[in-house]
């Protein structure tokens, strides 16, 4: 298993040399700098610590700045923490690159959802609307909250309401790597994933075993010769 983080730039299709239009979403992938490396001797789980995107100096901590001192790089702005065995080879200080995944590769993608503010329970939830006439005096409200037990003099945990819409960490699985671009710091994914765009995501391997292996496609290319 193997992850990498980036952030999401938005979606575009590519056509494939037999003529076949495939939506993609871009990821911008910089280098992933390791900045710790969590052992299981001494910190109970293997993970490795990356950091991406420039930051000041002026609004970095001491802390940060010891850790960025000791990895031998500049402040970086966003801080993670990847899984992998196959990324126990690297060192602190070295960067993890978006050649880390190949095209026709399968791959979970997780980010944390747009966030749509406080909603009434119809739209959060998907409950029926009730009858639009002048004379109904029901109309989105979100229905009856009464009980049928013992306890039916509360309403109980869990009951589904109006509130905070969005804003979740959702994780999409088996997602095709369609093409990935070392130079230009991008990864191509098929499909949509979750999170507004310029928002973080995590790359990793799927989890759950593929019955086919998808082919790599072969692109159009359309730079100039």
């Amino acid at each position: 298993m193997k992850s990498i983080i980036g952030r999401k730039v938005g979606m575009t299709q590519v056509f494939t040399t037999d003529g076949v239009l495939v939506p993609v979403t871009v990821v911008e992938v910089q280098p992933n700098v390791v900045l710790q490396v969590k052992t299981v001797e001494n910190d109970g789980y293997a993970a490795l610590q990356v950091g991406i995107e420039e930051q000041r100096v002026s609004v970095t901590n001491k802390p940060e700045a010891g850790i960025f001192a000791k990895a031998g790089t500049t402040p970086k702005q966003i801080i993670r923490e990847i899984l992998g065995d196959e990324l126990a080879q690297y060192q602190v200080g070295q960067s993890v690159t978006a050649d880390l995944f190949k095209a026709g590769e399968v791959v979970d993608v997780q980010g944390v959802t747009k966030g749509k503010g406080f909603s009434g329970a119809i739209k959060r939830w998907g409950y029926k609307i009730g009858p639009k006439g002048h004379g109904s005096g029901y109309h989105r409200g979100i229905g009856s909250m009464a009980t049928s037990g013992r306890t039916n003099n509360r309403v109980h945990p869990g009951k589904k309401m109006a509130g905070h819409h969005g804003n979740y960490v959702r994780t999409i699985l088996n997602l095709e790597v369609v093409s990935v671009d070392v130079s230009k710091n991008a990864i191509l994914i098929k499909g949509a994933i979750p999170g507004a765009n310029r928002s973080v995501v995590t790359i990793r391997t799927a989890v759950k075993a593929q019955r086919k292996q998808p082919v790599a496609k072969t692109l159009v290319s359309y730079a100039s010769k």
